[in-house]
């Protein structure tokens, strides 16, 4: 049995950090990494494929060149799904511990350049030819409604050089997390929360900071990545706090209120912080961060630990000027693409720490 061929997608921006986590399984290799996603195989026999940077993980059913831009071009990509291995994707995905059979055929389709054709046409002309070969019925998701149960997901995207089919691995998108049960405004996608988490390098026994824990997903993430640490969250807001508790359920995360500008922690308590602070683009800060969003850095500069690393997400670059006279360094820094804004995932390390440990270098940038 070969290997199986896969696809990944993910936030953009999240590639590298999608194509790192793929590689660290030690039982795949990469076959590319593309626009919001990454191709990988999957040794045989190895069916446990779980990425948490992944917004979606999908077995590939067919890869050809782009067609044209024109809507006749669209016959093209129906001859594609004549083309596709039904019997051994459903197969595969049983195998794999995804649902049997299609019950039914959704399609999700995008695109990159100009064309005289939208996504619905292009879902059309292929879901229709997968819906009849399967003999199940077509779900279009033209007018908006949703698929119904059972339905399997499949996905084609149009990116200038490859037209991409792709088939759900599982039974819902990997975004969506069993633990998410209760969101609040400004809650972070967890593949991006998943990132920071990984991006910082957690160890056993490490002391964990949100000091603006929301919903809880970056402590939760934090968990899953490397459970045994200690995971501590304050939150000014009640209802944030509650619904970190109801998600985090039994999981090691503690809670407590507590004001971001002016945290109830010693001075240089906390190993690793992880953050996504509110900055008024969903959710104002409030307490002694309103109108005074330089106490935040204070803070953070106060209690983190002579070799403390910090992985925030920032809507700009400006406030970075606070980081650097506190003596935190951004060593890394990657824009993504999440849901029409384009945030900063940065790294941060005490200057001293980083001169100590590696010498003087420029940040990265990705």
């Amino acid at each position: 049995m070969t290997a199986a061929r896969l696809v990944a997608r993910c936030v953009r921006g999240l590639e590298p950090a999608l194509g790192t986590e793929i590689l660290r399984t030690g039982s795949a290799t990469v076959d590319w990494i593309g626009h919001r996603e990454v191709g990988f195989r999957a040794r045989a026999g190895d069916y446990d494929v779980r990425l948490r940077t992944a917004d979606d993980v999908f077995l590939l059913a067919r890869r050809q060149g782009d067609v044209g831009p024109h809507k006749s071009d669209l016959a093209a990509l129906a001859e594609m799904a004549r083309t596709v291995d039904l019997a051994g994707l459903a197969r595969e995905r049983r195998a794999r511990g995804g649902p049997a059979g299609f019950g039914g055929i959704e399609i999700s389709a995008s695109f990159l350049g100009r064309r005289t054709y939208n996504r619905y046409d292009i879902e059309d002309a292929v879901g229709r030819v997968l819906a009849e070969r399967a003999g199940v019925p077509y779900h279009a998701r033209r007018h908006g409604e949703p698929p119904p149960s059972g339905h399997s997901g499949w996905r084609l995207t149009l990116d200038g050089t490859h037209a991409t089919l792709l088939l759900r691995l599982g039974r819902r998108p990997a975004h969506r997390r069993a633990y998410k049960n209760v969101t609040i405004p400004g809650t972070l996608h967890p593949p991006v929360a998943a990132a920071m988490a990984q991006a910082a390098e957690l160890l056993p026994g490490q002391r964990v900071l949100d000091p603006c824990s929301g919903a809880g997903t970056l402590l939760i993430e934090a968990h899953h990545t490397v459970p045994g640490t200690t995971l501590l969250g304050f939150d000014l807001d009640p209802a944030a706090r509650r619904a970190a508790r109801q998600n985090a359920g039994q999981l090691p995360v503690t809670v407590r209120q507590g004001d971001a500008g002016a945290l109830p922690l010693p001075d240089g308590s906390i190993d690793r912080v992880l953050c996504n602070p509110p900055w008024g683009d969903q959710v104002d800060a409030g307490g002694r961060l309103s109108g005074h969003p330089e106490r935040w850095w204070h803070e953070l500069a106060r209690v983190l630990t002579d070799e403390g690393r910090a992985i925030v997400l920032l809507p700009e670059a400006r406030g970075l000027g606070h980081a650097l006279a506190l003596g935190l360094a951004p060593v890394h820094v990657q824009q993504l693409s999440l849901f029409g804004s384009r945030p900063l995932l940065v790294r941060l390390e005490r200057q001293r720490a980083r001169r100590r440990s590696r010498g003087p270098r420029e940040a990265e940038v990705g």
